[in-house]
């Protein structure tokens, strides 16, 4: 889809990657549509000239099915906003996966059927998955997040057979560490007294440090853009964090293996 005369939705498009996104698609003279849980509270001073900025709150529904009422044609969907969670897997609150679940997975999935009957009718469009590549190398005290951008990976990689044959391609975008100040933003679950206290405060810590150390937004912004313009866009994209070298030793090393080198990675002994 090298025409620049698109319209594209990106969701959580004022910090970011996204925010990075919009930018990029703007300048190139794309209509962008972007969300926020509260628009009406971004400053003029931040808001990008031409730029529709539009309410939507992922995890709840009926937020969700407001904006597809609301939308037109839409030519590229871009899953991007989400929750960043971290906690141990014995101590996470059901209500706080279910939030996650809805904001991560049930939210994009929904959003993404209702722009597909149009982009199908039409024969073209793109839908990209945001997903992290801790989907891929799973990393203990994260467990909520991981499953839940496995998911929505799961997701698009099996929907993409039913929909390449209309001429909707959709891929997944696994960015590594990027450096976005998203560890201010995350949400942290631990006991008082936790057994885990030590583990998860270390894991943080490298996790955190990994991330003020790791690619721009725009660097992965641009990835995007190479999905939505690429006439058959790869099924799976994975920058930063050395990509593609880890996916090669994954291949070649075993599970156990990669389990503990992702753990040292974050100061944790296996």
């Amino acid at each position: 889809m090298t025409n620049t005369n698109l319209t594209v939705l990106i969701t959580g498009g004022t910090s970011g990657i996204g925010a990075a996104l919009v930018r990029k698609l703007a300048h190139r003279g794309c209509t962008v549509l972007t969300t926020s849980r509260d628009p009406e509270r971004i400053p003029p001073s931040e808001r990008i000239s031409g730029v529709r900025y539009l309410q939507l709150d992922l995890a709840d529904p009926d937020s969700i099915e407001a904006l597809g009422a609301e939308l037109g044609t839409v030519d590229v969907l871009v899953n991007n906003a989400g929750e960043s969670q971290s906690g141990p897997f014995e101590e996470l609150p059901s209500e706080a996966i279910d939030r996650l679940f809805r904001t991560n997975v049930f939210g994009p999935v929904r959003l993404s059927q209702l722009v597909l009957p149009g982009m199908r009718q039409r024969g073209r469009g793109r839908i990209i998955m945001v997903g992290s590549m801790l989907a891929s190398f799973p990393l203990a005290h994260r467990s909520s997040y991981v499953a839940s951008k496995a998911a929505l990976r799961g997701f698009a990689t099996a929907a993409r057979q039913e929909l390449s044959p209309f001429g909707v391609w959709l891929s997944v975008v696994e960015p590594g560490s990027i450096a976005t100040g998203i560890g201010g933003r995350r949400t942290k679950y631990l006991s008082p007294g936790s057994v885990y206290t030590e583990d998860v405060r270390t894991m943080l810590e490298h996790l955190d440090a990994n991330e003020r150390g790791g690619i721009s937004a725009e660097t992965v912004a641009t990835t995007i853009i190479t999905a939505i313009e690429t006439a058959r866009p790869r099924e799976f994209y994975a920058v930063g964090s050395r990509a593609p070298l880890p996916f090669l030793l994954k291949r070649a090393l075993p599970r156990t293996v990669m389990s503990r080198i992702v753990a040292a990675q974050h100061g944790l002994k296996r």
